[in-house]
């Protein structure tokens, strides 16, 4: 992807997000993540509550479990339609920004959930926002992702952009950002892997230095 087609990739997948918010509430709210909050949360050091970004919230579904939990969590959404509808169903702070184009605090947060939201960042700029993602958590801090696998392939599909990287890739993406890998699983959970398009990994950043 040459980088005059970059905005355009961000643009058309938020447009997408747009016209489809209603419907993509209604067939996500039931979706069970709990796996995937669980393998956030036993990563973080010190007691909680914690401080969590929940980056690409969509309607607030996750931002209102992790505050039923007692952490403290912030949204981020590209679709203005999302960050409305998270802020009235989470009651939490939810910023509207762009993947592309992110203003984030430094070292502001013990965990960053991105779940089914950084596969929609083109390879060329995954390294950037991986180091800004790294920049917003609090040393030691930890990063989870869940992303719909492929074998390193990216383009439109249904009218989003995505990236569909294999284990390795996704590994040297994030090994080169200056994470350390915890752990990694495939789901949905108790399937062959031919039938979990899902890989979930888990990263830490540097601890701080005593």
């Amino acid at each position: 992807m040459s980088t005059p087609e970059l905005p355009a990739a961000s643009a058309g997948t938020l447009d997408y997000y747009a016209r489809n918010a209603e419907s993509f509430k209604a067939g996500t709210l039931d979706h069970d993540v709990s796996q995937n909050m669980a393998a956030l949360l036993r990563h973080i050091h010190g007691a909680p509550p914690y401080r969590i970004l929940d980056f690409g919230c969509g309607p607030g579904r996750d931002l209102k479990a992790f505050t039923a939990m007692g952490h403290i969590a912030t949204g981020l959404d590209g679709t203005a339609a999302f960050v409305s509808m998270a802020r009235d169903e989470s009651g939490c702070e939810v910023w509207h920004q762009d993947f592309l184009s992110l203003d984030l605090p430094d070292h502001r947060f013990d965990g960053i959930f991105a779940n089914a939201s950084l596969f929609h960042i083109p390879t060329k700029e995954l390294p950037r926002v991986l180091r800004q993602l790294y920049a917003a958590l609090k040393p030691g801090g930890v990063l989870f992702s869940s992303n719909p696998r492929g074998d390193n392939q990216e383009g439109w599909s249904g009218g989003r952009y995505g990236a569909y990287h294999d284990l390795e890739a996704w590994r040297a993406y994030l090994t080169a950002a200056g994470y350390t890998e915890l752990e990694h699983y495939y789901r949905p959970e108790g399937r062959p892997r031919d039938q979990q398009p899902w890989l979930a990994t888990v990263w830490r950043t540097k601890p701080a230095i005593d």
